[in-house]
């Protein structure tokens, strides 16, 4: 009787433990391919990533641009007192040096820009660094934007700093891909600078455009 009561204990283990496994979850790195693969319908990872947007993360984004003041004002620069009309063209580099992910880009702009101050020629090389928001990333066709950076005069007035403090604010719409890599910008805002040597301001606000070129 006893041997029949230890058979029916085995039996009822063995079934508790082959249903046990049978429920038990599966883990581990090999079971985790799995379930991935079935959530994802069978599809491997490179038919369910995304296409990537234009200027992302791993693209180089460059504007290119021509720039003309539009209205313009100086103080002390040249002579005393103010003078209007002094700003003139200006050719323009942008590029996306770094990306805060979902919120802004950090830019290095280059630019070239002449004066008129008192009927004497000045020209300038400014150096900013810049920040606009939200970043290309987005795709979003608006931005707006600020920097601070120092100009070199390579012509300037007599008697004047060869050196000036920048600081421009803007806003502008850029379209990616117009035409392959290469689409189109546009942008005005506020472009100033203060003589660092000597008196002198330039105040003016500015229209350009150009290209928008990711690569």
């Amino acid at each position: 009787m006893k041997s029949y009561f230890l058979s029916a204990i085995v039996l009822v283990l063995t079934f508790h433990s082959a249903v046990f496994a049978q429920n038990k979850p599966r883990v581990g790195r090999a079971a985790a391919a799995k379930y991935f693969q079935a959530a994802k319908g069978g599809s491997s990872a490179e038919d369910v990533m995304p296409e990537r947007s234009p200027a992302s993360s791993g693209d180089h984004y460059m504007m290119l641009g021509l720039g003309k003041a539009m209205s313009s004002s100086a103080w002390d620069w040249g002579g005393d007192g103010k003078e209007n009309n002094v700003g003139g063209f200006g050719l323009g580099v942008t590029y996306r040096v770094g990306e805060w992910v979902s919120s802004m880009d950090l830019h290095i702009r280059i630019e070239y820009t002449e004066f008129d101050p008192r009927d004497q020629k000045a020209s300038k090389l400014s150096f900013l660094p810049m920040i606009t928001f939200p970043d290309a990333t987005s795709r979003f066709p608006l931005y707006f934007g600020g920097g601070l950076g120092a100009g070199v005069f390579l012509r300037q007035a007599d008697k004047e700093s060869p050196l000036s403090f920048d600081y421009q604010l803007v806003v502008g719409a850029r379209f990616f891909d117009v035409f392959e890599n290469t689409g189109f910008f546009l942008e005005t805002g506020l472009k100033n600078h203060l003589l660092l040597t000597s008196s002198g301001q330039y105040n003016s606000t500015f229209f350009s455009a150009g290209a928008v070129i990711t690569f």
